[in-house]
């Protein structure tokens, strides 16, 4: 499926190449010369061999512990199958990121299952947060649990085998329709954070909710996300990895690719697709097929990233 972004904030202004959503084994995708390149659906073996050297990590997303309606009576169990797919890998990963909505309800004992369930991976984890990781009357389980050396609602950077990963929080004071919003402070931060840096460096951003519009009348996408992007725009690679929307889209727009992740809770509907957003259900033998982890793989030197996107079922 494609289409156009009418998103007035400045993305509209830039010349989109792609933007699609995919399903099935996986996406394997090549970067050279800033410019993106699908390879099409690969198996685990294909896979394997194109991460043969370089920084592999992974993403997941959307986790929703706590969450039991119709749509996955068993949001933990699927979790549990996610986290039994990552242990299985034959490569390792270096670590991982979850791109927010850890909990259903920002309760104590969601988090708790959480925490048991992604620790078997053995594997470091980077959090940003989802709005409802946000819910809890003081909005400090979260904080307290991933918080820590960030800065203002959670937002931090790191560096890694010379990629530098800038973790975003655009789930607090979410604008009309449930837009995300990034703030001055943190955009203040941001620019800040990449003064100085080489503009050969890549470059992974990682948020919940989309940094471009995929379809504002169900809020998807955040208000300010164009400035950020103002930001990143002199960099040579830029990769931007979101959750929310519990679907794969792709989007490529100059040097940028946009990349959102499955849940490994429920699926939401494609854009325009039912009259709102909110956990889908469907049969249950197809429930796996939407439902996944993300990896990602960057040789470094070369250029060359690989997005491989892998549902529970496959």
């Amino acid at each position: 499926m494609s289409f156009d972004d009418h998103d007035e904030r400045g993305l509209s202004r830039r010349r989109v190449l792609e933007c699609m959503t995919w399903a099935g084994t996986g996406v394997l995708w090549t970067l050279s010369g800033g410019v993106p390149r699908s390879l099409g659906l690969i198996d685990a073996a294909q896979a394997a061999e194109q991460q043969a050297s370089g920084l592999t990590f992974l993403q997941i997303s959307d986790s929703h512990v706590g969450f039991d309606k119709p749509a996955n009576p068993n949001a933990i169990g699927t979790l549990e199958e996610a986290v039994n797919r990552i242990k299985a890998m034959p490569k390792k990963p270096a670590f991982m990121i979850h791109t927010g909505d850890i909990s259903h309800l920002s309760k104590a004992a969601e988090f708790d299952d959480a925490d048991r369930i992604i620790s078997q991976t053995r594997l470091d984890v980077h959090y940003v947060p989802g709005e409802h990781d946000f819910l809890d009357e003081d909005v400090k389980l979260y904080k307290e649990r991933y918080g820590k050396g960030t800065r203002g609602a959670g937002w931090y950077s790191f560096d890694a085998n010379g990629v530098h990963f800038i973790g975003l929080v655009n789930v607090v004071d979410l604008k009309a329709g449930g837009l995300g919003n990034l703030g001055a402070e943190q955009l203040a931060w941001l620019e800040q954070d990449l003064k100085g840096r080489s503009k050969s460096t890549p470059i992974v951003v990682f948020a919940h909710i989309p940094l471009w519009t995929v379809y504002p009348q169900w809020g998807w996408g955040t208000e300010d996300g164009g400035r950020a992007l103002d930001v990143l725009k002199g960099f040579g690679s830029v990769t931007v990895l979101n959750g929310h929307i519990h679907q794969v889209m792709q989007k490529v727009e100059g040097n940028v690719t946009f990349h959102t992740a499955r849940s490994t809770a429920f699926p939401q509907p494609a854009p325009g697709t039912a009259p709102s957003p909110g956990p889908m259900k469907v049969e249950d033998a197809k429930l796996r097929s939407l439902l996944g982890i993300a990896s990602i793989d960057f040789k470094v030197g070369v250029e060359r990233l690989a997005i491989i996107d892998t549902p529970l079922a496959g």
